[in-house]
């Protein structure tokens, strides 16, 4: 008997190291897409108008969902759910996805862009979270200095209009309650993701008649719209709502602040752009707000674990 409980309990252990094995790979997945993400669009973006590139990006996702759901005998999400998963992909695809073209049309920096959206994680904590962790707050304060440094330059070019910083809040605001929408939603990200590509598509057709639709028919814009239309709104999104659905709110949004460095960093290795000392810096900085975010949760988990 004896045996059997020893065994059941090295099952257990391998099973939790498998798991959190299975996690970490998610996670680095999920960045690594992510973060090239930015390279596929800025190419992507050399042959194509914004919108014509975004709208036919939603198209191309759209349909590979709808054959996913075809093939599992659901389309749409459970009934009195729908409204709430059609508000949740409103904000959270279209809503952020316009308001970050249209920030960055009205001279919008990428790197400003960046830093704004980096106060996310910020909210969220201050949202979602009735006691602040001052350990949590730091980390994340941490990370968007260090973010700060890594886009130093394109902060330091930046013409700001009043135009392109209201887009820019309007996508943080969009991601920001679309994420913790997303969280109340307990769905499969596969159920769920039709219907709000429907939505977000749905806007892009709006906005097309104010926008401009040209894109050449080159393998420099049929490449990188493939990548994001199936890597970056398929398979990276899945990861990102199953990723939201399982963690802890405030650190799944954190990783974002993983993205610019992965971007720098594959930006170096693929295209050769050298880094600069300060980027490295911020690399740094990201890194050790991240680690001060994560190990202040763990903390407090193992707090409210010996109370109970």
């Amino acid at each position: 008997m004896t045996f059997d409980k020893n065994a059941t309990a090295e099952e257990a252990a391998v099973d939790g190291r498998m798991h959190t094995l299975a996690a970490h790979g998610a996670t680095t997945l999920f960045v690594l897409l992510w973060s090239g993400g930015a390279i596929f669009s800025r190419w992507g973006l050399a042959h194509a108008s914004p919108f014509a590139f975004l709208t036919l990006r939603f198209v191309i996702a759209l349909a590979v969902l709808v054959a996913i759901g075809l093939v599992r005998r659901r389309l749409l999400p459970a009934r009195g759910t729908r409204c709430r998963v059609a508000m949740t992909g409103l904000l959270m695809i279209g809503g952020y996805s316009i308001c970050y073209l249209l920030a960055l049309d009205h001279g919008m920096t990428p790197g400003v862009l960046a830093t704004v959206l980096g106060v996310q994680p910020i909210l969220t904590l201050l949202w979602m979270e009735r006691r602040v962790s001052v350990g949590r707050l730091a980390g994340l304060g941490l990370a968007l200095g260090g973010l700060a440094m890594i886009v130093a330059n394109s902060l330091l070019a930046a013409k700001l209009s009043a135009a392109g910083l209201l887009c820019a809040l309007a996508a943080l605001a969009s991601m920001t309650v679309g994420a913790i929408l997303q969280k109340r939603i307990r769905q499969a990200p596969v159920e769920i993701l039709p219907l709000q590509y429907t939505v977000a598509l749905g806007m892009c057709l709006l906005c097309l008649p104010f926008q401009p639709f040209t894109f050449e028919r080159t393998l420099g814009f049929l490449i990188p719209l493939l990548w994001m239309g199936l890597v970056i709104s398929v398979v990276a999104t899945l990861l990102f709502y199953r990723l939201i659905r399982a963690g802890n709110l405030v650190n799944v949004t954190s990783l974002f602040y993983l993205v610019p460095p992965g971007t720098a960093m594959l930006d170096y290795l693929v295209l050769g752009n050298r880094l600069a000392p300060s980027s490295l810096l911020g690399m740094a900085g990201v890194l050790g707000g991240l680690a001060l975010v994560f190990r202040a949760e763990k903390d407090r988990q193992r707090q409210s674990a010996s109370a109970g």
